[in-house]
């Protein structure tokens, strides 16, 4: 099966690279030389850097600080190895990478049946004092929008500051208001490899030398800054979300029509990401079956899913095994559209209906 005939539902993993953020990323790479070097050729590709760093600034409406970074994954390292603050909290359902990065010594916070943070047990986790508080916009395995606006509001009357994970809705979604927010290129047609964060007062975060104002080390990379920035100001994602919006209904009606389950279906959600579970066959036979008929789908987290491992965010959820253990994460591109979800649901059912075959 060529690459053409097949059908991509794992943007929530990586998404293609855009026209735009190729053309950019090739032209910046004309600028080859080093930006930290003082003489003319770094200079140049220092305007160009500086540029592009000030055009991610107004391309989210952020008017503080950008420090760019290789992804969401070492943005958010960096303000978890460098915030101010002693107290650590993070959210149940976060990435992997972020819990690992806020340490084992971190409160954890409740979620409920949604996936949404509990906010009386929040409450009680601020009174203990000043925290560095990490907490997803997007969950990147259920799609599941967490309130920050409530839960910032939270965070800065307890003195705390706010580090959110964006990486699953830049480009889609409005961002919230936060001290940090970490922003990953290849989840919005950038290439991987770059990213962001979003940084209100750069007095919260100590410095440790280096490039990037002393906040890492590393040449910059100057060809995947000018690549977001494309992929920012193309604005693809953010066109196609009504679209998208009214797609969902459409996988979700045929999914439960075949006997699935859809998983945190009373929570606000973004449109291009969803997990639902078909009762019975497990997430990993699901994905090699949709492999093998063309069709790119996930268990879960792409930084967990190749281990098959449990998924940890279903588990703070209170899903049963039962069902967790048959989940898959489906995650639209803004290229997908109605032929897109016929040819999955049509696959789904004859899954589905080869496994009530076996089972009767």
């Amino acid at each position: 099966m060529s690459s053409s005939d097949r059908l991509y539902l794992d943007h929530a993993a990586t998404t293609p690279v855009s026209v735009e953020a190729r053309a950019a990323m090739a032209e910046a790479l004309e600028h080859w030389a080093n930006p930290s070097s003082p003489h003319a050729d770094g200079r140049k590709a220092r305007a160009a850097l500086e540029y592009a760093r000030k055009t991610v600034a107004d391309t989210l409406g952020w008017c503080h600080d950008v420090i760019l970074t290789s992804g969401a994954s070492e943005a958010i390292q960096i303000v978890a190895a460098r915030a101010t603050l002693e107290r650590r909290v993070v959210g149940p359902t976060e990435h992997d990478v972020v819990e690992a990065a806020m340490g084992p010594d971190a409160t954890v916070l409740l979620a409920d049946g949604d996936g949404l943070i509990d906010l009386p047990a929040f409450d009680d986790a601020l009174a203990k004092g000043p925290a560095l508080v990490a907490i997803q916009l997007v969950n990147n395995e259920t799609g599941v929008i967490q309130p920050l606006g409530q839960i910032y509001d939270r965070v800065r009357a307890a003195g705390s500051l706010l580090l959110a994970d964006c990486a699953q809705a830049v480009g889609k979604i409005a961002l919230p208001d936060a001290d940090f927010i970490a922003v990953s290129a290849h989840k919005l047609g950038g290439p991987p490899g770059v990213g962001a964060v979003l940084v209100k007062d750069l007095g919260t975060l100590d410095a440790s030398g280096g490039q990037e104002r002393g906040y890492r080390r590393g040449t910059e990379n100057l060809p995947g800054a000018a690549a977001m920035v494309a992929a920012l100001q193309g604005g693809r994602f953010a066109d196609a979300m009504p679209r998208l919006e009214a797609l969902r209904p459409t996988l979700e009606d045929g999914i439960l029509a075949s006997g699935g389950a859809v998983i945190a279906a009373g929570a606000p959600r973004i449109p291009t990401i969803g997990a639902y579970a078909m009762p019975g066959v497990a997430s990993a036979s699901q994905v090699i079956q949709f492999d093998l008929a063309g069709i790119s789908v996930s268990a879960g987290s792409a930084c967990s899913s190749g281990s098959m491992k449990a998924s940890r965010v279903l588990a703070a959820m209170g899903v049963s095994p039962e069902i967790a253990e048959c989940a898959i994460r489906v995650s639209f591109g803004a290229d997908t559209d109605e032929a897109d979800i016929a040819r999955f649901l049509g696959e789904w059912r004859r899954i589905a209906e080869r496994a009530n075959a076996r089972a009767a």
